[in-house]
């Protein structure tokens, strides 16, 4: 198991070692070294889990961790702190983290715990449906609705609309797209992400429907509320 990771840690000999490790494991991983720097990368770019220092120069981890979660963030969180009282570790899950991993770990650990947080997310969302107001999404009957209406979409807008819906209310660049989607380089898809966008639009409008799916200029896509 693989995906694009999001590590929060202060502590920069620590942030080196984890992205370094991680990355030999065949994640892609962005760093941050501040809640601040933290907050911004969750805002622009799409990623599978996060792993989150408590103990950051701007203010603790468990106030990052409040907030996105507060503006459906729904991705995996696997806390990393040295902060190991019982409290300490009810307060961080009770906040919205999905595991508390202890300093000192061991790395092996580390990847084990990540990659089960990431299992049970991939198993919550196969068996939930994606939802935006009246628009839906079943991964799993790979049918889309809006208003009670089905919608008819290729693979490829089907595909482009679940990972909006997967995104929703985040900007989500075409670079991203591009990456997650078509797998693919973006200076090679992006008229034609540009085309397929604009296709899937006028399926989710109508005379009756609110526009959810906003071009943000110069950043992207946006899949929800008007930003």
């Amino acid at each position: 198991m693989t995906g694009r990771l999001l590590i929060v840690e202060d502590q920069l000999s620590l942030l080196a070692s984890l992205k370094r490790g991680l990355e030999e494991e065949g994640f892609e991983v962005l760093t941050a070294s501040s809640g601040s720097s933290g907050y911004s990368i969750i805002q622009r770019e799409p990623v599978d889990a996060v792993l989150l220092d408590l103990m950051l120069p701007d203010g603790d981890g468990i106030s990052l961790l409040q907030r996105v979660r507060e503006e459906e963030f729904q991705k995996p969180v696997l806390v990393i702190t040295a902060k190991d009282s019982i409290a300490d570790r009810v307060i961080g899950l009770d906040s919205g983290a999905d595991d508390y991993l202890i300093k000192p770990f061991d790395f092996s650990e580390l990847l084990a715990r990540l990659r089960a947080v990431m299992r049970r997310s991939m198993g919550t969302s196969q068996d939930a449906q994606l939802r935006y107001e009246d628009l839906v999404v079943d991964s799993l009957s790979r049918v889309a609705s809006r208003g009670g209406q089905s919608l008819s979409l290729t693979q490829r807008q089907f595909e482009l609309l679940e990972y909006l819906l997967q995104h929703k209310n985040m900007i989500v660049t075409r670079e991203a797209i591009a990456r997650d989607v078509w797998k693919a380089a973006t200076a090679t898809w992006t008229n034609v992400i540009e085309v397929q966008i604009n296709q899937l639009r006028k399926k989710l409008g109508g005379p009756s429907n609110l526009p959810v799916l906003h071009t943000v200029r110069g950043k992207g896509y946006q899949l929800g509320d008007e930003p």
